[in-house]
Order: structure tokens, then C-alpha cells, then sequence
């Protein structure tokens, strides 16, 4: 029996009473944190520390909280934590102490074995190089955009997930054209169809955001159940 608990819901930065992008993944007493954004560690540390840490990407409202969790395993003797990220994720592990003394530092790009947890990735169109995140084990199977524009690798990355974690920054589409690097919630739900996942979850909301709403344009697309991340919720999987 797993769970995904969600620490942070937020993207760019956190409204009052929130945070941003963070999520707290548990099968069999294994725990992994996908992304760590501004305010998520206080949240993360009522469910104490994690086995392993996975970032999709550099910028802080995924990331800046993981200094925060490396000082507090540091300076607690907690023992070295397994971190997947890219290599420019790096830099706001600063200042001390020194990453490598606080994690085992793993590309992302590469397939990786996570306590029961089979690890792979999808490159995802953003401003910066970004990797979807797909979590298997025997029964279950949670797949995470991180932040990305529409990509017909978005369908391989939630491919039957038992849930998938979309990106929904975007109240409105950008004009015909433009690049893509965020979605809305209507197109989280047309790649949710095209993936077949049972469940979709919605998330990295632009602050002001209004989530009923967003949620029902998700589900103008997606026929399955859509759910709507607040810090706190726990979702059974």
C-alpha cells in the first residue's frame, strides 16, 4: 500500500498558508520527495527525513528547499541522502555544507533503482532542461511533469500511471505560436487521456489561481478522476 502526500502546490512562489511544488511519496516504509520548492522542507519535516530525493529541475520553487533538508540531515547526523536532479541543481545546494557531504548526488537522465521504486525519466520541454519522473513498482505507478509545455512524450511519461502528477501553471493558453513551456489544466487532462492514467492530480497552480475551476476544465478532458493538490492532502494509492 503506497501514498503520496502533498507538501507544496504552489508555482513560482507560495500564496499564504502554502508552498511550493513538493510531494512526499511512500510504499513499504520507503519514502521520496519529488521537488522541494520554497516553504515545502517545514512540511516535509513533520513526516521526518526521507530515504531518497528526487528534482526535476533548477528552478527554486522546486528546488530551494532541498539546502534546508541537507542542512537539517547534516547538522541531525542523519546519514547521506540519495539526490536525483541535473547537474545545474546543484549550485542552490550552497553554501555549507558541502552537497557531497550531505547527499549522494545522482543525475536524473539515468535509469536508477530507488528502495522499491524503478526510476526513469522523460526530457520535457521547459526554460530549462527539465525531466518528467515515472516511479514503478510491483502494482503501482505514479508518473510527475515538473514543469512542461504539451509534448507527446508527456503520454510514454503517464503511461497507465495509477496516478499522474500535471503540470497546471496556466489560466489560459499562450497565444498560437509561442513556445511552450507550462500547461493548463485542460491540457493536463488531454494528456492525462492520451497516457490512460487512472487518476490525475493537478498542481503547480500560479498563485491566485482558482482550483475548482481548473479542475473542471480538466475534467472536461479526462473522463477519469481529477484531483486537486492542497498541502496536506494524502492520497491512498
Amino acid at each position: 500500500m503506497g501514498e503520496l502526500t502533498v507538501l507544496g502546490s504552489c508555482g513560482a512562489f507560495p500564496e499564504p498558508g502554502r508552498a511550493c511544488a513538493g510531494f512526499l511519496l511512500a510504499h513499504n516504509g520507503f519514502r521520496v520527495v519529488l521537488d522541494l520548492g520554497y516553504g515545502a522542507a517545514s512540511r516535509l519535516f513533520g513526516h521526518g527525513l526521507p530515504d531518497a530525493v528526487v528534482v526535476t529541475h533548477e528552478h527554486p520553487d522546486h528546488c530551494a528547499d532541498v539546502s534546508a533538508l541537507g542542512r537539517a540531515s547534516y547538522y541531525g547526523d542523519g546519514p547521506r541522502l540519495p539526490l536525483y536532479c541535473t547537474p545545474s541543481t546543484h549550485r542552490w545546494l550552497e553554501p555549507r555544507p558541502d552537497p557531497s557531504e550531505v547527499f549522494e548526488l545522482h543525475d536524473l537522465g539515468a535509469p536508477a533503482d530507488l528502495g522499491p521504486f524503478r526510476l526513469t525519466t522523460q526530457s520535457l520541454p521547459h526554460y530549462v532542461p527539465n525531466f518528467g519522473v515515472r516511479l514503478s513498482t510491483p502494482g503501482l505507478t505514479v508518473a510527475y511533469t515538473g514543469d512542461t509545455g504539451p509534448s507527446p512524450a508527456l503520454a510514454d511519461l503517464g503511461r497507465d500511471a495509477d496516478l499522474f502528477i500535471c503540470d497546471a501553471t496556466l489560466r489560459t493558453p499562450p497565444a498560437e505560436g509561442e513556445p511552450r513551456f507550462l500547461m493548463t489544466a485542460a491540457e493536463a487532462g488531454h494528456w492525462a487521456t492520451r497516457a490512460r492514467a487512472r487518476r490525475l492530480m493537478l498542481t503547480h497552480f500560479w498563485p491566485g489561481t482558482d482550483r475548482a475551476a481548473a479542475a473542471e476544465e480538466a475534467r472536461a478532458e479526462f473522463g477519469g478522476e481529477v484531483l486537486v493538490a492542497e498541502e496536506g492532502l494524502t492520497v491512498a494509492l
